[in-house]
């Protein structure tokens, strides 16, 4: 399993970088670099416990589709989404928010394995956990700017 820590420091109060990291839209404007479009979204047009999505993108230059379901929500300060199908073996984000100083603390915990074992692994240690590391951070930096004061 390959796993990674990115945290940032966002000039916002927590409740609005939650609420920020639970826009569909946001998501997917976020990830316009990769072709991200969402197929299926949730009801109602923001995630909720329970809610599940399907993502299309391109990465590698390879088409992929990825069904995702967001859970354990503690509303402003955490909440999970993990991969239910899609091309990684295992993929489960943890999203954390904390007040700040300067606003609030968010933390992305990654943990990911890609499929075909031994040759997955290596994957993942020579450049899979580097590149979702990129687009996490890409995807943040995007959020930031969204909802700093």
């Amino acid at each position: 399993m390959a796993e990674f820590v990115l945290e940032r420091i966002i000039r916002a109060a927590p409740a609005a970088v939650f609420a920020a990291s639970l826009d569909p839209e946001l998501h997917v404007a976020s990830m316009a670099g990769y072709g991200e479009t969402m197929i299926e979204g949730p009801a109602g047009g923001s995630f909720t416990e329970g809610s599940t999505v399907t993502w299309r993108a391109k990465h590698f230059g390879i088409a992929f589709r990825l069904s995702t379901v967001v859970f354990d929500i503690d509303q402003p300060h955490r909440f999970c989404d993990r991969q239910i199908k899609g091309p990684f073996r295992d993929f489960h984000h943890e999203h954390v928010f904390a007040e700040h100083p300067e606003g609030t603390l968010m933390r992305d915990t990654i943990t990911l394995r890609s499929p075909f074992g031994p040759i997955g692994a290596l994957v993942d240690r020579l450049f899979m956990r580097e590149y979702m590391r990129q687009l996490i951070s890409e995807r943040n930096e995007v959020l930031a700017v969204s909802v700093e004061e």
